[in-house]
């Protein structure tokens, strides 16, 4: 499949959640927020949602430091 991914088009597996997306690519799973065709996805439905082909998505992953 096809999506979009923070503005780059990307081969995906089929089938996949944005949890499994997210295991995917290497990302730590805390402190990530998802966007998906200009919506945020809620964190507690991460392991529900399917991606579809064509979805574009904001992946954005939060750094603490000081």
């Amino acid at each position: 499949m096809k999506l979009t991914l923070n503005g780059e088009i990307h081969t995906l597996p089929d089938d996949l959640t944005i949890t499994g997306l997210i295991a995917h690519l290497g990302l730590p799973n805390k402190k990530i927020a998802v966007e998906r065709n200009l919506e945020v996805v809620p964190k507690s439905t991460f392991g529900d949602v399917k991606l579809s082909e064509g979805d574009r998505l904001e992946i954005i992953h939060f750094i603490g430091g000081g």
